[in-house]
């Protein structure tokens, strides 16, 4: 099973599929360079990775991963210094070895090159002295900080990998066995995550999750300054926090005051994402901020919350975001944004709805409300950074949860269309969606904005 620690990853900005995963990718290749004779390495970077990938990052990553260096580890004010470091000294230690590598022409943006398994894939290779080839991979990058072997992408889990005590593919599966077993959504997760692990294990984990979000939350809501890029794009999230504690002091609050904290708890977060600070993947980094904003909604508005209920919240959440990934997918290079701020809005609503305690068909029935209504999105980012429109993006995101999990508390949990089948359409709409319009920065925002 796909479980609460690959649904929620702590890691670095700007993005989970062209930074952390390139990163952990690389990793994996040094790794397997262990005990060879090499001398120099190069990376093709191809595909989605090849068009935006300079605005994410992925150069830095390759470096990093190269370096050993894994997202959950590094420390973010490192990074610059590190890879500065490589670029002027055209020196990089990979496996133990100190080989010559320029990151200029050692890592190579090749937009022809074809992608067959995934839009997202790397190609490395390792050399001798005399230039014949040691080693090579081809490694993808599939969403939310997953990654595969090329070989290997679509591959079935080993039987070996996939005990637990509730396995489920489907939310009908899911809402048979909650039935079944007069358990909750968060229950069910929480036994399949025993299964591989302690009690206290997860509460830690969970509560480790909770204070990345909550610290990147805070972070962001106090930091000022221009974003990396080009767009020379300014922080907004501490001056909204400021005008809206400006009209609390004078007891002047407007009746929609509410969506503007929330919207204001996801900015502070895509913006930090932005800038490459701490984030948990939720699920994926460009859509990072919808499932913290929607928690600390619950936090810090809904009478009797507490961490219990903020457990459970992340539980549900994971469930939502295991069937979206296993029978579609996360990855905006594959099926545009729907599959990014549209999974994460269907976590977050499902998951507040059952920390208020909303029965298992209401907390399905959220989720289906909030996927239904971000189909068709794409992923258009202007100049390939995760910045516009990715950062208020996130915010409806969040807004568009919130008022899912109120409908579906209204209602009785019966609905016309279940979350199985909005999930197999999103998965249609992607396949149908032209790769401009995913990720690669060729159409949509992203060329209807005159640049100088």
């Amino acid at each position: 099973m796909i479980g609460v620690r690959d649904i929620f990853r702590i890691g670095i900005g700007p993005s989970s599929s062209h930074t952390v995963g390139p990163m952990k990718a690389a990793a994996c290749f040094a790794k397997a360079l262990e005990g060879r004779s090499f001398a120099r390495i190069r990376c093709d970077l191809l595909g989605s990775l090849a068009w935006t990938g300079l605005g994410h990052a992925t150069d830095k990553a390759v470096i990093l991963g190269l370096a050993g260096f894994l997202p959950d580890a590094i420390e973010p004010q490192q990074i610059d210094a590190i890879v500065d470091q490589v670029r002027a000294a055209k020196q990089l230690r990979v496996a133990g070895r100190d080989i010559q590598f320029d990151p200029a022409s050692d890592i190579v943006f090749d937009r022809k090159s074809r992608t067959p398994v995934h839009p997202n894939t790397l190609r490395f290779v390792a050399s001798s002295e005399t230039g014949s080839e040691v080693l090579a991979e081809r490694w993808c990058s599939i969403g939310g900080g997953f990654i595969a072997q090329e070989a290997h992408v679509g591959a079935p889990i080993p039987e070996e990998e996939a005990e637990a005590p509730f396995p489920f593919a489907t939310a009908a599966q899911l809402l048979a066995l909650c039935e079944r077993n007069g358990l909750s959504i968060a229950e069910i997760v929480s036994a399949n995550e025993r299964a591989r692990t302690s009690d206290a294990e997860l509460r830690d984990y969970l509560d480790r999750v909770i204070g990345v979000m909550m610290d990147c939350i805070d972070r962001g809501m106090q930091t000022e300054g221009v974003l990396p890029g080009r767009l020379n794009v300014q922080r907004r999230a501490k001056g909204i926090r400021q005008k809206l504690d400006a009209d609390q002091f004078r007891n002047r609050q407007a009746p929609h005051a509410i969506m503007d904290h929330v919207s204001l708890f996801a900015i502070a977060v895509n913006e930090e994402n932005a800038a490459g600070g701490r984030i948990v993947t939720a699920p994926t980094n460009g859509a990072a901020g919808v499932v913290p904003a929607v928690l600390r909604y619950y936090r810090d508005f809904w009478p009797g919350a507490d961490r219990a209920g903020m457990h459970d919240f992340l539980l549900t959440a994971s469930a939502i975001g295991t069937l979206i990934k296993l029978n579609a997918s996360i990855s905006g290079a594959e099926v545009g944004c729907q599959g990014e701020v549209g999974t994460a809005s269907a976590m977050a609503a499902a998951a507040l709805a059952a920390a208020m305690g909303a029965t298992d068909l209401q907390a399905e029935n959220a989720a289906e409300i909030a996927m239904e209504h971000h189909l068709g999105m794409t992923c258009d980012p202007i100049a390939g950074l995760v910045q516009v429109p990715c950062i208020e993006r996130n915010a409806f995101g969040a807004i568009k949860a919130i008022n899912a999990a109120s409908l579906a508390l209204r209602g009785n949990g019966k609905h016309i269309v279940s979350l199985d089948q909005v999930v197999e359409t999103m998965m249609r709409t992607g396949k149908d969606m032209h790769s401009k319009y995913k990720e690669t920065s060729r159409g949509g925002l992203a060329v209807s904005f005159p640049e100088c």
